[in-house]
């Protein structure tokens, strides 16, 4: 017997010719090695741990079905191995009555190693269970024909009990394993006030739970159920356990774990966090106040431009704050911990706002301070040039001046004197060539 799960096979033939006594002799040799495998397989089978857990299980569905007929195949093969063994036992009792075998010996041992000799009385089992068609109350074998038999029969119970066993030592063990660290994570959850009904975490808790405590009650019951045969296997327990269920309630688990500990660092490091919160939210505020203060300048100082309006201070935001700390005050660390996180976004967002309110409403300003840069820039360069004095430079260099330090300053029309300015210094700047009296020669 070999670890595939079939037994040798017999090069049985025809009777044929009648065997002489030398054929006769490696036959039988042949065939009590045969003997001593198939027996060696069946109190293996007998023996095997999946078979025995099989006997005693409560067994359901698809598992109950298949065991019930592999105990019939079981039955069956020790019927066939008996009749096999008694055939055998035939053979050597005709071999050993004389040394020299007579003609009517060897028909006699051809008939029995070759021949369609062996009766196999019908069982209950077969009845049920028949392999050729109608029951019958007894079928007629050649050796080899009982040995083919056997192998099928054994071949898918071997199957069976190997696969239930693969899943009865994967996934059980599996299973206590997640569920330990599943009431691991309850204690945690609940000493952080994460319960059912409080909180979505507390929640799937109890579905994992009650998702752990189903699916081992049925991997027990029914293990075939979580069996995956291996595609074109044809060895006995070619497969895996199907383990997504169960990996589906780890990953799940290992979710809410996640969860628990932010809860738990969130009552570790809330009060830091707050005290930033409140940071932000007063930078927020400043800058609000900051952009209330300079719309009014702009407004006084900047003519014809359109001016941003400024929102209130986030007085939403400073209530929600409020409702943190005192969730802090009580140890709802399981309601602050979202809490806190959406705070930090939303309070992120509102200081991002208030500088942007601020640049939008200081942009005429800005945009001012810029034309008197250039404006002054220019200046300089002409005064290196020595073009300071140029009544047209001066000219229009005093009157974007008074445009651009006078209030309210029309930002547009500023700006042209500004160009107007930076074109006549270019004007006077840029070198000119020679003129008709330089011209060289005498004429």
């Amino acid at each position: 017997m070999s670890g595939t799960g079939s037994f040798p096979d017999s090069t049985g033939r025809p009777p044929g010719p009648v065997l002489d006594r030398d054929e006769v002799d490696r036959a039988l040799a042949r065939l009590e090695a045969e003997h001593e495998a198939i027996e060696t397989s069946l109190l293996a089978l007998q023996d095997h741990a999946g078979r025995r857990l099989l006997e005693g299980a409560e067994l359901t569905g698809v598992t109950k079905d298949r065991w019930a007929t592999a105990e019939q195949s079981i039955t069956l093969l020790w019927t066939y191995f008996d009749s096999y063994t008694a055939a055998l036992a035939g053979a050597r009792e005709t071999r050993a009555r004389r040394r020299w075998l007579s003609r009517d010996d060897l028909v006699e041992l051809t008939e029995t190693l070759r021949g369609r000799g062996v009766t196999v009385a019908g069982t209950p089992a077969h009845r049920l269970t028949s392999l050729t068609g109608p029951a019958r109350l007894s079928e007629q074998f050649t050796l080899a024909e009982l040995v083919t038999r056997m192998n099928e029969l054994y071949a898918s119970s071997l199957d069976m009990v190997v696969a239930a066993d693969a899943v009865w030592s994967a996934l059980p063990a599996r299973i206590d394993l997640l569920s330990a660290e599943l009431q691991r994570t309850r204690s945690l959850a609940h000493s952080v006030g994460v319960r059912p009904g409080e909180h979505p975490a507390g929640d799937d808790l109890e579905s994992i739970t009650h998702e752990l405590s189903t699916l081992r009650a049925q991997v027990v019951s029914d293990p075939l159920a979580f069996w995956r045969p291996a595609p074109g296997s044809s060895a006995p327990g070619g497969g895996r356990p199907d383990t997504e269920r169960y990996d589906r309630a780890a990953r799940a688990l290992e979710d809410v774990r996640r969860e628990i500990e932010a809860v738990l660092a969130v009552r570790q490091d809330s009060e830091e966090r707050l005290m930033r919160l409140r940071d932000m939210l007063s930078r927020a505020d400043r800058t609000l106040t900051e952009a209330r203060s300079a719309r009014g300048e702009v407004l006084a100082k900047i003519a014809a431009s359109e001016v941003p309006a400024v929102s209130g201070p986030p007085t939403a935001l400073q209530e929600r704050l409020s409702t943190a700390a005192e969730y802090r005050r009580h140890a709802q660390w399981h309601r602050l911990s979202p809490l806190l996180e959406s705070l930090e976004r939303e309070a992120e967002d509102e200081l991002l706002r208030a500088r942007e309110s601020l640049t939008a409403v200081t942009a005429p300003l800005a945009v001012r301070a810029e034309l008197r840069g250039r404006l002054d820039a220019y200046k300089a360069k002409v005064a290196r040039h020595g073009l300071a004095e140029d009544p047209e430079l001066m000219e229009r260099y005093d009157a974007a001046r008074r445009m651009l330090w006078s209030a309210p300053c029309d930002l547009r029309v500023a700006e042209e004197a500004v160009l107007r300015y930076q074109r006549a210094a270019a004007d006077l700047l840029v070198p000119r060539g020679p003129g008709p009296a330089d011209a060289g020669g005498t004429g």
